[in-house]
């Protein structure tokens, strides 16, 4: 069980990491004018699944129903 806890808190950080990095990133890139780069979407999805991840089960959940509760359209 530690091992599944460890495992879980590293993920934690290494997606809250992941989000600055790439978000500091695209700012610096947004602001500097000579700087031409892109990138590729699916770099910008892989922390928010390592901070998923790394969440306990209920917490999925919960995340799960929030993101279905704001996708869903009003009728």
């Amino acid at each position: 069980m530690w091992i599944e806890r460890m495992t879980k808190r590293l993920m934690l950080f290494v997606g809250i990491v992941g989000v600055l990095v790439i978000y500091f990133g695209f700012f610096y890139l947004l602001f500097k004018p000579q700087a031409s780069g892109t990138l590729p979407w699916y770099i910008l999805l892989s922390p928010w699944l390592c901070i998923y991840f790394g969440l306990s089960v209920d917490k999925q959940r919960k995340s799960i129903d929030w993101l279905m509760q704001k996708l869903m359209f009003k009728r």
